[in-house]
């Protein structure tokens, strides 16, 4: 195999046959729904993705009703995913293609990548298989395919590496069924030439693949350069009364951005901090079992302290305040750590 052409069509023989054709974002493959999908399938996998899918087309079924809700109401369908950014820059996107494009992505990959949250290989999906255009993606997956296929030393996230790389997947991708064929390249990827177990003995670029003439499978694509992850450290305080916890939203931007919150407090603080705490209105206090939230960048250890009130205050204060009703929750994105601790709560009644 030595041609650009030989190696889309035994890509693409494997697919008519065994590749995956009936995921929710393959019917009606409208650029809206692909966009959406590629954009909640970046760092997740497709199991995990497919209910989140069908909920959020649900409640979205188009660009011009995503782009009139909340953030909120986006934040909330998103709970559970992680990677907040994806579903603000989401919101966002949604909003300037109705804004400055009358609802209408267009027809442009580089356009398409100029829009929140779309970046090349987003922009070479999308414009692939929602509209047929010639365009190339190089996502994790397809990575991992030509890192291995070539022997490609170097890890990919190097500007170098990652150059030569799309040079290659520019190479060859075919100017005819391109969107289908990015949909198997993604396939081969998440079914055959996965990270761990790798089925080379049925893989189609198996006789042809660098790595696997050499049984040096696992060492491609090169691992990122380890760096130690910091830890960092905080109190959560479940403030709470009657089956309502306090929860604040924070900022639109940083960590959880946007995103439902416990108040927090440095853990080094001796008393526990916060208006609401007044001695003659605590019922009791009960530290919870400590866990540990990753982010890309850093470790967070998380200390829940529960706090009972006697009774509760009527006016918080502050307008990004909530009380949170346990049985009868409302619909707000939460961070994963406090959706955890709201889920444990809910069940348990414990943390």
């Amino acid at each position: 195999m030595k041609s650009s052409s030989l190696f889309s069509k035994a890509v693409l023989d494997w697919f008519d046959v065994h590749g995956r054709h009936d995921l929710p974002w393959q019917h009606n493959k409208t650029p809206y729904r692909v966009w959406v999908s590629e954009i909640m399938l970046q760092q997740t996998q497709v199991a995990t993705v497919i209910p989140y899918y069908h909920r959020f087309m649900e409640s979205f079924p188009d660009v011009q009703s995503l782009a009139s809700a909340s953030s909120d109401e986006v934040l909330h369908h998103w709970t559970g995913l992680g990677y907040y950014a994806r579903a603000r820059n989401l919101h966002k996107c949604a909003q300037t293609v109705v804004a400055d494009y009358a609802g209408e992505f267009p027809r442009d990959a580089q356009l398409l990548e100029g829009l929140s949250g779309i970046g090349r290989s987003t922009a070479g999906a999308i414009a692939s298989i929602s509209m047929g255009l010639d365009s190339a993606i190089l996502d994790g997956n397809v990575k991992r395919v030509l890192s291995r296929f070539h022997a490609i030393e170097g890890w990919p996230g190097n500007k170098k590496v990652s150059d030569k790389m799309w040079l290659i997947a520019e190479e060859y991708t075919p100017k005819k069924r391109t969107g289908e064929y990015t949909q198997a390249m993604m396939d081969l990827g998440a079914t055959l030439c996965t990270r761990s177990k790798p089925q080379c003995e049925v893989c189609p670029l198996g006789p042809a693949c660098v790595a696997y003439d050499r049984g040096q499978m696992k060492a491609f694509p090169n691992s990122k350069p380890k760096k130690e992850k910091p830890v960092k450290s905080t109190r959560m305080l479940i403030i709470e009364h009657d089956g309502e916890v306090l929860l604040r939203q924070q900022p639109s931007s940083g960590i959880w951005g946007g995103l439902w919150i416990f108040p927090q407090q440095d853990l080094q603080d001796e008393a526990l901090q916060h208006p609401l705490l007044d001695n003659s209105n605590v019922a009791g206090v009960h530290e919870g079992e400590s866990f540990r939230h990753t982010f890309s960048h850093y470790h967070l250890d998380i200390h829940p302290t529960r706090i009972s009130l006697k009774s509760k205050v009527p006016q918080v204060g502050e307008a990004q305040m909530l009380w949170y009703n346990l049985e009868h929750p409302a619909s707000v994105g939460l961070a994963a750590p406090v959706k955890k601790l709201l889920d444990a709560l809910s069940t348990s009644h414990s943390l």
